[in-house]
């Protein structure tokens, strides 16, 4: 294990000396940017996005369906995700976390009505799209037979909106208590507009590298993504690994108590993400029968299973069934089944949310304290594992009983447990995906460094991001109660508790 680490340090050592000077940064990012424009011609043509010249066709059961989905996956950020990842932090950082998943509501919004949504779904080559649809051009309430045939292109735009304004937000649990606020939102854009958006457009745009049911008309690699196990998650929690790495650990890590504030928030914000992945997942069958409802109750039984599996583990293993392991395992479980809810039949869903709850519970702990990094809300150990976990087991319970499209007379894609061969194009999907999440959040990371500098200061970290960087506080203890509040509330009955579990870290 101690190789191990020490090839990792090495590694990030060359890959810093590698992108050091500002030049070789801009310069990197102009060549990629580059090829990416060049490459419709290294392409098969792919037709336009077809958008109906009528709304003859527009279902409004579905499109109310489709409009409640989209609310839903915006509860997930706020105050889902915020309530989740501010109950995980110090007393002192409270506001400053809300901060980064409302903020992030309003900043990706407006990205993507400028540009985003037409990069994510344009037709362009297999990497990217074009402006077709930028500034909201051909965006109105005719549907796309390409996309959503019974529900409103608008409709499907803001549906589509509320996963990019998500993904940025679960990267924030990564460099939790000690990025700037103005690194954060710099990094967000760049990331959204150079990782998210071309990933998007690979598995779900039409013509994308990766999409099985628009794919470009050859050398495409078909992977089953229903509703964001690489797009959103493998992106968010590879790329949430390598802001721990090159921001390095917050101050004090390992020797001071960091134990949560109050997992009693944390655990109000676990409930509405449960809520509000019912639409991200059962959403993303873009329409209100069948599909939906297999995809709902998917999504449910991994998230039950998932929350059991982690709360046993952690009581076989430490003694006592945490609040925090069964949230934390929950939430596992609703990240591994995302990529396959509507592809896999309940029972699959069972088995998959068990094995992500055990699997992210050794991630999130015996795995980050190993190689020693400060993933302070494990948004790596949830978010990457349990992505990456759950693209793969795609591949292997896939079944084209609950979605007949992915096997014809010409076409199986079905799992390795019904006898189907698409567990390799999930391997090289996911591995792919790593790559351009990983090598993509390092150079941005750089890039925003070069701009303001990534971390507070050590005085500022030590005195709260709340005061520092937004001038309030969350808790006026000391007006409430009189008397100091020690360390931004960690000390005390908290502090003890949290030496008693031997320092134990949060799980995001």
């Amino acid at each position: 294990m101690l190789g191990v680490k020490t090839l990792a340090r090495e590694e990030l050592t060359m890959l810093r000396k590698i992108f050091a000077s500002k030049r070789t940064l801009l310069g990197c990012l102009l060549v990629c940017w580059g090829l990416l424009g060049t490459l419709p011609a290294m392409a098969d043509p792919v037709s336009p996005v077809a958008i109906d010249s009528n709304t003859d066709k527009v279902n409004s059961g579905d499109t109310a369906w489709m409009l409640t989905s989209a609310a839903l996956v915006l509860m997930m950020t706020g105050p889902g995700l915020a309530l989740f990842y501010s109950g995980l932090v110090r007393r002192k950082n409270v506001l400053a976390t809300m901060m980064q998943s409302f903020v992030l509501m309003a900043v990706v919004s407006i990205v993507w009505a400028l540009v985003g949504f037409s990069l994510a779904f344009d037709v362009g080559n297999p990497f990217i799209g074009g402006l077709r649809f930028a500034f909201m051009k051909n965006v109105w309430m005719f549907p796309s037979s390409d996309y959503a045939a019974t529900i409103p292109f608008s409709t499907f735009m803001v549906y589509q909106c509320m996963f990019a304004v998500i993904t940025p937000a679960l990267i924030c649990g990564a460099y939790a208590e000690r990025m700037k606020f103005s690194s954060m939102l710099i990094f967000s854009v760049l990331w959204l507009l150079c990782v998210y958006c071309p990933l998007a457009h690979m598995v779900w745009g039409k013509g994308g590298l990766f999409n099985w049911a628009l794919p470009p008309e050859a050398h495409g690699i078909g992977a089953l993504d229903f509703a964001g196990g690489t797009v959103v998650h493998i992106s968010s929690g590879v790329s949430a690994l390598i802001c721990a790495l090159v921001m390095g650990k917050r101050r004090g890590y390992g020797k001071v108590p960091m134990a949560p504030h109050s997992v009693v928030i944390s655990v109000i914000g676990a409930a509405l993400l449960w809520v509000g992945w019912f639409g991200f997942n059962a959403g993303s069958a873009l329409s209100a029968g069948g599909g939906a409802s297999s995809a709902f109750v998917a999504t449910h039984f991994a998230a039950a299973a998932a929350a059991l599996g982690w709360m046993f583990i952690e009581w076989i293993k430490t003694g006592k069934p945490t609040v925090l392991g069964a949230i934390s395992g929950a939430v596992a479980g609703l990240v591994v089944i995302t990529p396959a809810s509507g592809f896999v039949g309940p029972m699959s869903a069972l088995i998959m949310g068990a094995i992500g709850g055990a699997v992210c519970f050794f991630a999130a702990t015996t795995l980050k304290h190993a190689l020693g990094y400060d993933d302070s809300l494990d948004a790596f150990g949830v978010h990457g594992v349990g992505g990456t976990l759950g693209a793969l087991l795609t591949g292997v319970f896939a079944q084209a009983f609950f979605n007949p499209l992915i096997k014809t007379d010409t076409m199986n894609m079905q799992g390795l447990a019904f006898g189907g061969p698409q567990l390799k194009n999930q391997i090289i999907a996911t591995l792919i995906t790593w790559a351009i999440a990983a090598v993509g959040a390092f150079i941005l990371l750089k890039i925003t460094d070069v701009v303001c500098g990534l971390r507070v200061t050590e005085s500022d970290e030590f005195d709260g991001l709340d005061l520092t960087q937004h001038g309030e506080s969350g808790y006026n203890m000391e007006s409430e109660f009189g008397g100091a509040v020690v360390d931004g509330g960690s000390s005390g009955l908290a502090a003890s508790m949290s030496r008693t579990a031997d320092a134990k870290v949060s799980h995001a």
